[in-house]
């Protein structure tokens, strides 16, 4: 489709000589527009995508794919109840656990937390958690008085393994004088670093024994957390378990309605900033417009002489749409290659930057997760390729189209 003399042609009209030098810049700007359009919605996808992968991931790997709860506060003979879960096609792990409120004192510092109670070997599996320990080990706990804890809880409460944490409850003992406060306080044995900041701050482990105990809940629990092999498949293993319970007193929720809301906001976030971030590509594709229309009226001259010694209509517009679509390809290469290299690279840059700076780019306690997190799906930067070269091929159109429309006559009139 494109001959010698078109390349030619159109290599010559590329590089600039003295006096064109101006039509040249623009269109270097406009190659630089589109490589900074595609570069920038490569790496936010990517952040996006990776966000989404790891708070999914830590949210479900804390709480489970699937909660099965009591329809009063408490649930009897879990245990019969969980056998019957891990029989269920898809299910990895059925963990009974107590859940419960309380206050967490510590000297001076005292905040509000979340006991989880659970036996040693639940602990153990759930795998955010015991694969994160950070200092202690989790063979002690199953004593009457063991605890674990998570690290942003240890370092602001000036915790360390063999310190003691006091939990206190305000489902006390009613007396004469009123409620009395359940107070009691324990050793810590080990120290988690589950890479969620509000859980690292807030959640606490106790053996099953001893939370029953001091939840006064002799063999009952508060919920049963289960893991699926695939979450993505999580409705059918739900169904499956409610039908294999068969108790109407029990109630199966899984990660999809619990935290519908919030993965909901992150996919329509994305989307949003997708359609956003392709306007510096559209604008970019305009500027490609704009200079080549400038090398038309430049090289109308050399249009019309071409036109004289032979040149089709058609060999004139395949010479400009090799020259817009050399700023688009080329552009769209150089973003690529940029955005990809930025992704794999986002971390150390981003750890470069907080120390030039001296400032926290990405503090945990605002953003949930505790680093920047990216991911490419190389399904969508396919699909930001695809644009950017529809879009830039798009604008060489017009400006082609009018340098072939050029009438020799009238160009060569006043020369």
């Amino acid at each position: 489709m494109f001959g010698p003399f078109e390349r030619a042609v159109a290599g010559r009209y590329l590089r600039a000589r003295r006096g064109e030098r101006f039509v040249s810049i623009i269109a270097i700007f406009s190659l630089i527009g589109i490589a900074l359009g595609v570069a920038t919605l490569i790496i936010v996808m990517a952040v996006m995508n990776g966000f989404q992968a790891d708070l999914m991931s830590r949210i479900l790997g804390l709480n489970g794919d699937l909660t099965i709860y009591g329809s009063g506060r408490t649930i009897s003979h879990y245990e019969d109840a969980a056998r019957t879960v891990r029989t269920v096609p898809g299910v990895v792990s059925a963990t009974p656990m107590i859940e419960g409120q309380v206050l967490l004192s510590a000297g001076p510092y005292s905040s509000g937390g979340v006991v989880h109670g659970v036996t040693p070997q639940g602990l153990r599996d759930l795998r955010a958690v015991s694969s994160s320990i950070i200092a202690g080990s989790l063979d002690a706990f199953g004593r009457d008085d063991s605890i674990v804890v998570g690290v942003t809880l240890a370092e602001r409460a000036g915790l360390s393994v063999g310190s003691g944490l006091t939990l206190v409850s305000p489902d006390g003992a009613a007396t004469a004088f009123g409620t009395v406060p359940r107070v009691r306080t324990y050793h810590v044995v080990a120290i988690f670093d589950a890479g969620v900041n509000d859980y690292n701050s807030s959640v606490v482990f106790l053996p099953m024994h001893a939370a029953q105990v001091y939840f006064q809940m002799p063999g009952q629990v508060t919920q049963l957390l289960v893991m699926t092999t695939d979450a993505q498949q999580v409705r059918p293993v739900s169904m499956a378990i409610d039908k294999a319970l068969g108790n109407p007193g029990l109630r199966v929720l899984d990660w999809t309605n619990a935290n519908n809301a919030l993965f909901g906001a992150v996919q329509v976030e994305q989307n949003v900033m997708f359609l956003i971030l392709t306007l510096i590509i559209l604008v970019a594709a305009f500027n490609v417009i704009s200079s080549l229309i400038m090398m038309v009226k430049d090289k109308t001259a050399d249009i019309a002489v071409l036109r004289t010694i032979g040149a089709s209509r058609g060999a004139i517009m395949r010479i400009f749409l090799m020259c817009g679509a050399f700023v688009g390809v080329a552009g769209t290469v150089s973003g690529t290659v940029l955005g990809v290299v930025f992704c794999l690279n986002i971390e150390r840059i981003r750890q470069l930057l907080q120390k030039l700076t001296g400032t926290n780019l990405f503090n945990p306690e605002v953003y949930y997760l505790e680093h920047l997190p990216a991911r490419l799906v190389w399904g969508q930067v396919v699909e930001v390729i695809a644009m950017a070269l529809v879009l830039s091929l798009l604008a060489t159109l017009y400006p082609s189209w009018r340098a072939a429309k050029t009438d020799p006559v009238e160009a060569l009139r006043h020369e």
